[in-house]
């Protein structure tokens, strides 16, 4: 009965030890490494006056990207960030139309042999030229000189169209100046819809925006948006990237 009696208590300790012991935390599985970069192969390589197209192979897909000029060669393996998708755009240096292109601001060499870490914004030059304040309007240098006074205003500003891209983020991109100044800045970038001719002389009139980042390189300290243009009228001499 003694032997009954102890074995039973000895059955009640042995279930509450066991009740009492904490399951063992399992261990979390490993997460896979975030890839810090788009690695590409170069296939082919396409030079024009300001951008370097290239065709790459990531994996097994291929694109097209787009980039500011630089000396790259077929079978380079380059790495990239982030970029800017692109649908049916038509370059008018090379008479195509893409159905998907990538435009990126920055490319590095895998292999540590230079790097191409260049803004989109092209370097721009200050032209000689002189040309007459557009009636009611502004110069360059005024504008610059006190961008916060025209901040949401709506201005009218005269120059020569001294570059042109097409196209991007649904818009024309105009680089205007007018032979002014307010310290290192000379040249307005102006967004519109109108057609204009590179080297044309216009007048635009639009809304002013202060440091405006779209991304990808493409950030202004002055911007003049969705501006409407005054003498671009020969949609056949527009000239694009």
């Amino acid at each position: 009965m003694r032997n009954k009696f102890f074995m039973a208590i000895m059955l009640i300790v042995l279930t509450v030890i066991g009740c009492s012991k904490k399951e063992e935390p399992k261990a979390e599985a490993a997460k896979p490494a975030v890839k810090a970069a788009h690695e590409v192969t170069v296939q082919e390589v396409v030079q024009v006056t300001t951008y370097t197209y290239i065709r790459v192979k990531e994996g097994d897909k291929e694109y097209w990207m787009a980039a500011p000029k630089a000396e790259i060669k077929e079978g380079e393996v380059l790495t990239y960030e982030q970029a800017m998708e692109m649908k049916n755009f038509e370059s008018k240096d090379l008479k195509k139309t893409f159905e998907t292109i990538y435009f990126v601001d920055k490319l590095d060499s895998k292999l540590g042999v230079g790097t191409m870490n260049q803004p989109m914004k092209p370097t721009i030059t200050q032209e000689n030229i002189k040309i007459e304040k557009a009636a009611g309007g502004i110069t360059i240098a005024q504008l610059f000189a006190n961008p916060s006074a025209y901040q949401n205003k709506t201005v009218t500003l005269k120059g020569k169209v001294v570059k042109l891209n097409t196209g991007i983020m649904g818009k024309n991109w105009l680089h205007i100046q007018d032979g002014t100044k307010s310290g290192e800045d000379f040249d307005l970038t102006v967004t519109t819809q109108d057609m204009v001719a590179k080297d044309q002389i216009v007048t635009v009139t639009g809304k002013i925006v202060l440091n405006k980042d779209f991304g990808y390189g493409y950030s202004y300290k002055v911007l003049l948006e969705d501006a409407k243009v005054q003498g671009g009228k020969d949609p056949h001499k527009m000239m694009s990237m």
